[in-house]
């Protein structure tokens, strides 16, 4: 069959895919918190957000087409074997049990339980929650069926229908109107969007997910390197309009939230107390189990991946105990909470992020510099220092004055992108290197 067969219904099937496998429950809580902190200045917040979030996202797709590789650790050993194997664990167990496992439990435990129980009672509740949540997903992990499968298609429909009435309640009925901006959003709006898309980790769940999409285009007929990139476009643009749709509804419906419900500290709450206003306890009931189970169907898969990426790492140890471990480190984790949960990842992410976005560009100008192993390496150890640099002096460890000064005088720096011209300076490094014989290696 030839890829100039693929029917447009075959495409369009591929890119709701793509889109549910980025859309996790999870996903639903930063722009709704963006919203009430950008308030006028919205529009310009979630166009960076979008940017990370969606943009990026489906690049990292991209880049697995473009480059051939089967998994995310072969396209990482490019740089080095040795940095292929640190970046793609350290990513395996930020999108697993360090993050985004935790965080499926407590954003569930933020729309479905919170709400309802008194406060006097919200610790061991939560405890209580994560062991069965937890519980279950290790189960299902353990015993895969095709039930999850049912759930995801079930849901992901359903969720997007409930959000559909309630963008429809507010645009017709408005909560309010957006207020001043708040915190980095006052004089840096597109900036604060921009790393605010970070928390997604889409881009980083796309290094992953990007090889099931590129064998899925595969099997529908693609074969050549241009017919899956073909594809995988036209996929990738049905998904990024899906997405960036319905983020930017979520980021309106937190923007004009705030005269009626104020500022609150995570996007859980802010999402369920707009669900209630309009739809009273039954809305926050409808929401809550359709967010509980969609993040329980994410859980599922994120176990899947993880403990089988960590079986092929160590093969002594089974794919059982991996899955067992993983849960119940998750349920430790998410008991930290949601609002605490996003601020601990926040410095990791802010380093994982450039590393993802350079790795995704290199990819896409491979060919350029002729897979130059020097580029690789001067391009990410120069973004990795900028953003070391960066992270540690934003969070108050002594970088020696050199945060300061990098604040001063490098460029972006100030907008949370300093590492940028660095990581352009380094590969040009590289390539001077290769000029000279050193590191000739052309990396396939």
């Amino acid at each position: 069959m030839d890829a100039n067969h693929i029917s447009f219904k075959d495409i369009a099937i591929i890119g709701f895919t793509l889109f549910a496998l980025f859309f996790g429950a999870g996903n639903l809580v930063f722009p709704p918190i963006l919203g009430q902190l950008a308030g006028t200045k919205i529009w310009e917040a979630n166009i960076g957000f979008l940017l990370t979030g969606v943009g990026l996202s489906l690049l990292s797709v991209m880049a697995f087409g473009l480059s051939g590789k089967p998994d995310l650790l072969s396209l990482s050993s490019r740089v080095h074997p040795l940095y292929g194997f640190i970046y793609t664990t350290v990513l395996y167990l930020s999108i697993g049990p360090l993050f985004a496992m935790p965080r499926t439990g407590s954003v569930s435990y933020e729309i479905a339980i919170r709400p309802f129980i008194p406060d006097d009672t919200n610790q061991v509740i939560l405890i209580l929650f994560t062991v069965m949540y937890f519980g279950v997903s290790c189960l299902f992990s353990l015993n895969p069926s095709r039930i999850i499968d049912i759930i995801g298609k079930l849901l992901t429909p359903l969720l997007i229908l409930f959000l559909a009435i309630l963008a429809a309640a507010a645009f017709a009925n408005p909560l309010g109107s957006p207020q001043a901006p708040s915190g980095g959003y006052e004089t840096q709006a597109f900036y604060s969007g921009f790393q605010e898309g970070y928390l997604t980790m889409d881009a980083l769940a796309g290094m992953v997910f990007g090889i099931i999409v590129i064998e899925a285009i595969r099997a529908k007929g693609a074969s050549s390197k241009r017919r899956i990139l073909a594809v995988c476009g036209a996929a990738a643009l049905i998904s990024a309009i899906t997405l960036s749709l319905i983020y930017t509804v979520l980021s309106y419906l937190g923007a004009t939230s705030v005269p009626l419900i104020g500022y609150l500290d995570n996007g859980g709450k802010v999402l369920t107390s707009i669900s209630q206003h309009y739809f009273g306890t039954f809305g926050g009931v409808v929401l809550g189990i359709i967010v509980l189970s969609a993040c329980l169907t994410t859980s599922i898969g994120l176990t899947t991946a993880c403990s089988t990426y960590l079986n092929k790492l160590t093969p002594a140890v089974s794919y059982r105990a991996y899955a067992i471990g993983l849960n119940i480190f998750s349920a430790v984790i998410a008991n930290f909470g949601l609002s605490q949960l996003i601020s601990i990842s926040v410095p990791v992410l802010k380093i994982l992020y450039p590393l993802a976005i350079v790795l995704v560009l290199l990819t896409f100008m491979h060919r350029w510099f002729s897979g130059r192993r020097p580029v690789y390496i001067g391009s990410l150890l120069f973004t990795f220092i900028i953003s070391l640099i960066q992270n540690l002096g934003e969070t108050g460890v002594s970088t020696f004055g050199l945060h300061e000064w990098l604040k001063e005088h490098l460029g972006l720096y100030a907008q949370g992108l300093g590492w940028l011209l660095p990581a352009a300076a380094g590969g040009l490094f590289g390539l001077l290197l290769t000029w000279f014989g050193i590191g000739r290696q052309v990396q396939d």
